[in-house]
């Protein structure tokens, strides 16, 4: 795991066995609601959690799928997809969120905030 001056400091979240395969939780990582996904066995992505279009903290209980070759969450409010390892809104740019650094440590998933 490296430190990027991109990144803030690494905080840990949960075991990796707390999240179910294809499936996310939302963490609170320095004040920030945090949607953390494990895809597949081994995969993990970390977005924001506030659906930019409802400011609801929802989207760690999107339904994690592919569309188009990327690995998304759909929104469960307005069902925009959400690419998990951009950011990147595919139905409306300007509802993009910051995606983070992920990494699994002993068995740990840990979060950096991008800055």
């Amino acid at each position: 795991m490296d430190f990027s001056p991109e990144t803030s400091a690494w905080t840990t979240i949960c075991p990796v066995d707390h999240i179910l395969p294809n499936t996310g939780v939302c963490a609170l990582v320095e004040g920030r609601h945090v949607a953390v996904f494990r895809v597949g066995s081994g995969q993990l992505f970390a977005i924001d959690n506030v659906d930019p279009k409802s400011g609801a903290s929802v989207l760690s209980r999107g339904l994690v799928g592919s569309l188009g070759g990327r690995t998304v969450v759909a929104s469960p409010l307005y069902k925009q997809h959400y690419d998990l390892r951009t950011g990147e809104c595919l139905e409306s740019p300007e509802y993009a969120v910051q995606a983070h650094q992920v990494c699994m440590e002993g068995g740990k998933v840990r979060v950096a905030l991008a800055l």
